[in-house]
């Protein structure tokens, strides 16, 4: 057995060490490649082999090189880039391990065991090996019995539990099933009534409760497909004009962008999806192109549930830290998901045989004519007219965690704006309660009946995105502008009042921690080493989008765990293992290794090389219009050059050449 094992791992490792010669170098910053997980596979059983270990990998993400390594082969590419390395979490016999392996010199060069609070993300295996303990439960078949309701027309879920102060954790995961039935929407009817919590190591059902029967909402009226749609029908439209095969506007080399005066690196990670790197636009009057964003992910998306009751209270979600928000991406649909002209990327990740798993089309990148105006003015007088339409480059990613679809843009303006846009759509998750209409509410519910014997239950979603800034360089200060009202002391002066502003510079994480309110200061991260002419520190101001904050208790179990929501705007000092907001392993983590737990250190940020960590929160109180598919709702926020240029940077833009239009004068 264990000839034959190295004799498979030899080929293994001679089939990669092959095709990584033949390959081209890989930027420091790409994703693993297929080959590089099958490597990191290979190495690993080699330490642990599979027929004498119980193993799982997790998690399985390139571990980046530090910062100022990265920044020095950027400034001599030719020069050797340096060492490919893997950060793997594994599940080894029941305990997790932290290793780091070096594809370079094929071997581990890390292995910790982690004895902390917590566990890493739930696989698909996790998942479906909890929905298998549901369906072969005795007390479950005789439940769906007493419901007078067919097993093969049930479908099954399983969620992350969450943690209740509890001293001693086990890896157990909740299972909510629904029939079908006359549908194929797999959300909207829940088998209420049932609570079940599978134990994952051990493999059994510890814990099972039939609380009551309760009417199933019914089938009708929750289809969605196209070809399922009856009359009345909706509004029609007619197509985008097709682009002409290949005219996409920008240039992807690999995995690097160029457009307009826009230059970044693309990468993908099955925790947080999109990876924005290296972000740099090109200044025309210096010549040179500038730094802007070292690099840019969502690190953690929260989203809990606002239902107490026995059978909820425990959905209260982390889908980047308990899931992997990359691991739900999506294949993109041309035309639909993407306007004409759109490039296409796969995407890779490890399953828990760290095997690559392909996602076709799971990104898309395009040139996008919104109809809105970059700029304009009109001279009446002097008949002078000036416009230019706006446009800009999108990165898109649609991630289906479950019942929701979440569509994830990355958005470039010649002006120098990143936008960071978040659609979301799908289908809610919903409660099946006796109530037909609201007369016949008595009590809580919890949300708002959107259909007959179905309540879409009250929610909250945040979106923490690490925002490494590198404004002209990595030494940044954070600045709050302030604006103050004054009163005019001119006695000759009628008017009464005005504002001015008040600049604070951050110094310690302390200073930065900023809760946008009805009056909130401007946020800026400045170069205090580099002015424009005139003598301002060139910068970038964030404007916030949607700004709700948590409205649980500050010690209540969730919040506890997700205590990074608590501010809109953290900053931190630069550090590479601080990447995941809600901490390395969340499932039933404690709050012990959060963004708030390592800014208590109160470390000094003025004029370091900065972190700015930004939430976009919104409550959902369900509506009928959500019903049986939400309409896309889209939120987010905006990075804007603030003295970063010595004038406007699309001034000296060339108006397009316009195809003659016919109903138009001119």
């Amino acid at each position: 057995m264990a000839s034959t094992l190295k004799t498979i791992l030899f080929f293994s490792i001679f089939t990669v060490f092959f095709l990584s010669r033949v390959s081209p170098k890989p930027h420091p910053l790409d994703s693993l490649t297929p080959s590089e997980f099958l490597l990191v596979r290979a190495i690993v059983n080699q330490s642990y082999p599979t027929f004498t270990h119980k193993l799982s990998f997790q998690y399985v993400g390139l571990e980046e090189p530090d910062k100022q390594v990265v920044k020095s082969w950027l400034s001599e590419p030719s020069s050797q880039p340096p060492p490919r390395q893997a950060l793997v979490i594994l599940r080894l016999n029941q305990q997790t391990r932290e290793l780091i392996v070096d594809l370079s010199i094929r071997s581990v060069v890390s292995d910790k065991l982690y004895s902390g609070f917590g566990y890493s993300t739930v696989t698909t295996e996790d998942q479906e090996a909890a929905v298998d303990l549901a369906l072969k439960h005795g007390p479950f078949l005789a439940s769906i019995r007493r419901r007078g309701i067919n097993i093969s027309e049930i479908a099954c879920f399983s969620q992350t539990i969450g943690w209740y102060g509890q001293m001693k954790t086990n890896r157990q995961l909740q299972v909510k099933c629904y029939y079908l039935d006359g549908t194929v929407n797999s959300y909207l009817r829940p088998i209420g009534g049932i609570t079940i919590v599978a134990d994952i190591e051990q493999m059994k059902i510890s814990k099972y409760v039939d609380r009551a029967v309760i009417p199933l909402p019914k089938a009708e009226g929750t289809d969605y497909r196209a070809s399922m749609i009856t009359l009345p029908f909706g509004p029609h439209f007619n197509a985008a004009p097709p682009k002409p095969p290949g005219q996409t506007g920008f240039k992807l080399d690999v995995n690097v962008v160029s457009w307009a005066n826009w230059k970044f690196h693309l990468a993908f990670d099955a925790r947080v999806g999109p990876v924005i790197s290296l972000a740099s636009i090109y200044d025309a009057e210096k010549k040179t192109y500038r730094q802007v964003m070292y690099r840019s992910y969502i690190s953690e998306l929260f989203v809990p549930y606002q239902d107490p009751t026995e059978g909820w209270y425990r959905t209260t979600i982390f889908d980047s830290g308990e899931y992997g928000l990359g691991n739900y991406v999506v294949p993109l649909e041309p035309l639909n998901d993407c306007p004409s002209g759109a490039v296409f990327v796969d995407v890779y990740y490890a399953a828990s045989d760290s095997k690559p798993v392909q996602v076709p089309d799971a990104m898309c990148i395009f040139e996008r004519h919104s109809g809105d105006v970059m700029w304009r003015h009109s001279d009446v007088k002097r008949e002078i007219t000036e416009t230019r339409p706006d446009i800009s480059i999108v990165v898109r990613m649609v991630a289906t965690a479950g019942n929701y679809d979440y569509i994830l843009d990355w958005e470039f303006k010649p002006s120098g704006s990143i936008k960071f846009l978040i659609g979301l759509t799908g289908v809610l998750q919903v409660k099946a309660v006796p109530y037909t209409n609201t007369d016949q509410i008595e009590e809580e519910v919890y949300g708002t009946l959107v259909a007959g014997n179905t309540i879409g239950v009250s929610h909250d979603h945040f979106l923490t995105y690490h925002l490494d800034l590198d404004i002209d360089g990595d030494a940044n200060s954070f600045v709050k502008t302030h604006l103050i009202r004054k009163r005019v002391k001119d006695e000759n002066i009628p008017r009464k009042s005005y504002w001015n502003v008040e600049h604070e510079i951050a110094k310690t994480e302390s200073d930065a921690k900023i809760q946008i309110g009805l009056n909130p200061p401007e946020l800026l991260v400045v170069n205090p080493n580099k002015e424009t002419k005139f003598g301002n520190n060139v910068g970038y101001r964030l404007v916030p989008g949607s700004t709700a904050r948590p409205l649980l208790a500050i010690d209540d179990f969730p919040q506890i765990r997700a205590a990074f929501t608590n501010n809109n705007v953290w900053v931190t000092p630069y550090n590479k293992s601080e990447k995941w907001a809600g901490g390395r392993f969340v499932d039933r983590s404690r709050g012990d290794d959060t963004l708030a737990v390592w800014t208590k250190k109160n470390r000094r940020i003025k004029n370091k090389d900065i972190v700015m960590w930004y939430t976009v929160g919104f409550h959902h109180v369900p509506c009928q219009e959500d019903f049986p598919v939400m309409p896309t709702l889209s939120v987010g926020f905006e990075l804007k050059p603030t003295n970063f240029f010595e004038y406007n940077p699309v001034l000296k833009t060339v108006p397009p050449q316009h195809l003659s239009w016919p109903n138009c004068t001119k």
